[in-house]
């Protein structure tokens, strides 16, 4: 059994996201993972003990396909506490278009399905700890505005990254991608960054 786990629990994630980025929303039963991952129910249990460690392990999943951590290293290794809160900004700003099937879904779900909510709420803690680590850099060098708190500014760049901000703007709006990005970071910069004229 060793041999195939991997292989197995590839499987039921893929599997998983798939169903979520087709279902809208609409729901996705451990019988239909089971089923489109070609096991039964007993062995998805054997590797996942609930639905809602299923659901955050998608989420890590579609990082990992996404190459979400390499996306995250020119935010980490910045050299300012701005380059970072910029590039942190693209990092993310720039995901969302390939998040967003799953998001939806998982939006959608999480007001009927504890699971789905708790692991759309886990993935977006991570996000704000992303969040806070770029303002934290900023008041560190000394260049958070005096306008907010450390806190005050993470919570408001939390707000402005969040997915359904980025559909009304680009689905709703008709913003391009590029137009998006380039917002996001001016108003960030004149937001959170002191004596900035961008």
């Amino acid at each position: 059994m060793s041999s195939t786990a991997p292989d197995t629990r590839q499987r039921i994630l893929q599997a998983t996201l798939e169903l979520l980025e087709e279902s809208r929303g609409q729901g996705v039963r451990m019988s239909d993972i089971a089923k489109r991952a070609r096991i039964s129910r007993q062995a998805l249990y054997l590797h996942f003990e609930t639905r809602a460690k299923l659901m955050i392990a998608t989420t890590f999943y579609l990082d990992e396909l996404k190459g979400a951590q390499g996306r995250l290293l020119p935010s980490r290794t910045a050299k300012s506490g701005v380059e970072r809160l910029d590039a942190y900004i693209e990092a993310w700003a720039s995901y969302l278009p390939e998040l967003h099937g799953a998001a939806r879904a998982l939006l959608a779900m999480g007001d009927t399905d504890d699971d789905a909510k708790q692991a759309w709420d886990q993935r977006m803690q991570d996000m704000r700890e992303g969040c806070a680590a770029a303002i934290a850099e900023l008041a560190d060098d000394g260049k958070l505005s005096a306008g907010h708190s450390t806190k005050e500014a993470t919570d408001i760049l939390w707000m402005m990254l969040q997915v359904r901000n980025w559909e009304l703007l680009t689905t709703g709006c008709g913003w391009s991608q590029q137009t998006y990005v380039a917002n996001l970071k001016t108003m960030a910069r004149r937001l959170f960054v002191s004596n900035t004229t961008s």
